[in-house]
């Protein structure tokens, strides 16, 4: 049978399969192996340029055909080596088949068996891993969250000059503007994104325990420490972790993830919040022609651009945390629970973009009630108590906070007329009172 967004199991790789094809070249199968080649070949160009005895014959024109092995990788390929793999059982094993038939016909037949020479799976699978995971940050994620995080700027400038009632605990607190408030959405994820830049792409590039003894006993006079250090970070851009066990620590990757988790918790906060905004109407959501919010009520345009967001960023939230708690923890030198987890990490980051595309259309959809916004204001004019209570005590006015208390809790109804009629009876001047006058919920907005 093959596979559509009918019969897929995942709504990743199904409904919505158009919004996360970009990460199948980093995270499916496919891409797996084709990132397992691309380190084999480096790892065989990196022990000529070592200058091993044995492969001092190798012309180093040969290189550009290597490297055309996983330049040039397709599907086909990657069938090859899935058909080897039921035969080996072997997945990393079946990679090193294939490059070895590969070989034969470049005719470098005698050089076969510095494919893969002192290796352990894990020293490809913890190389090809977060390789494929920095690239997918860099290419794919990354200009996804920056896009959303200009909209948010956008918005911030747009809507800068906006009074806003506030409200905390739910109920009318000091006014705000609409732009500052979108502006704390910008900081909180631009801080989390130096934090997340600061957290390295980690690998493990070692031997069979961690200890190049392979490598050592049979060229003891080489740096194998040295070597494997410039492999991982001069030639694949990543951290060498040393030492490790057999496999790679996953203290940084844990850390990754737990940064793309606060992300998506700050993300998951503003989609509520703008959720509640439109419920109060203070935004207003485009529709096209045709599209329908409700299959029973026609009047309805309902928030499901934050709601999908919202839902998406979830499960993804729930994955991440796994993939943190889970991959540092291992028996003894190493355990196999890290290598099904592993190849789980396209799905939240799948489910992430979902999400940032669901919030960024949330955001391009909002119009502005600028009169709710104004009505809300006007209605709560017991929000400007706190400014005349200031100035009070600034004043040294006796006992300022609970003659304001008195007025706004004991009052039914508290408007201009009932807050001016109260700055009469005080025993301050008219310079004073006018200057208190002056405060309304519209401009009491701080800086």
């Amino acid at each position: 049978m093959q596979l559509t967004e009918l019969n897929a199991i995942s709504p990743i790789d199904g409904r919505y399969r158009n919004k996360t094809v970009s990460l199948a070249a980093f995270f499916s199968e496919e891409a797996l192996i084709k990132y397992r080649v691309l380190i084999e070949i480096e790892y065989f160009i990196a022990l000529c340029e070592a200058n091993l005895p044995q492969l001092a014959g190798i012309d180093k024109k040969v290189y550009s055909e290597l490297r055309k092995l996983y330049e040039n990788f397709n599907t086909e390929d990657a069938l090859w080596i899935k058909e080897t793999e039921k035969t080996t059982n072997h997945d990393v094993k079946a990679v090193e088949y294939f490059i070895k038939s590969k070989f034969d016909a470049l005719g470098l037949q005698s050089y076969k068996e510095f494919i893969h020479f002192g290796l352990t799976s894990q020293d490809i699978n913890n190389t090809a891993i977060p390789l494929s995971t920095k690239e997918a940050f860099e290419k794919v994620y990354l200009p996804s969250l920056i896009a959303l995080i200009a909209k948010l700027k956008e918005l911030s400038i747009e809507w800068k000059d906006i009074p806003m009632l506030a409200r905390t605990h739910g109920q009318p607190a000091s006014p705000t503007r609409l732009g500052k408030e979108i502006l704390v959405f910008v900081e909180r994820l631009e801080e989390q994104m130096r934090l997340l830049y600061n957290i390295p792409f980690a690998a493990k590039f070692g031997g069979a325990t961690g200890n190049y003894n392979a490598h050592k006993i049979a060229y003891p006079n080489i740096d194998w420490k040295a070597f494997g250090t410039n492999f991982v970070e001069e030639i694949l851009g990543l951290h060498h972790s040393y030492p490790t066990t057999q496999i790679e620590h996953y203290d940084h990757f844990a850390a990754f993830f737990d940064a793309l988790k606060r992300i998506n918790t700050i993300l998951i906060d503003l989609d509520r919040d703008i959720w509640t905004y439109v419920s109060m109407d203070y935004f207003k959501q485009k529709i096209k022609a045709g599209e329908i919010g409700s299959s029973a009520m026609p009047h309805k345009v309902n928030p499901i651009d934050f709601e999908n967001s919202e839902g998406n960023l979830g499960i993804a939230n729930a994955i991440f945390e796994h993939l943190s708690a889970k991959l540092p923890v291992s028996r003894l030198q190493r355990d196999l629970t890290d290598s099904t987890v592993l190849r789980n990490i396209g799905v939240p980051m799948g489910h992430t973009l979902i999400a940032f595309e669901a919030t960024l259309k949330g955001l391009n959809k909002l119009l502005l009630n600028a009169d709710k916004f104004a009505e809300d204001l006007e209605k709560n004019w017991a929000v400007v108590a706190e400014a005349i209570q200031t100035i009070l005590r600034r004043e040294n006015y006796p006992n300022p906070y609970e003659a304001l208390k008195d007025l706004t809790r004991t009052n039914s109804v508290i408007n201009k007329e009932s807050i001016h009629a109260f700055i009469e009876t005080l025993n301050v001047s008219e310079t004073i009172k006018k200057e208190l006058k002056s405060i309304t919920p519209s401009n009491y907005l701080g800086i």
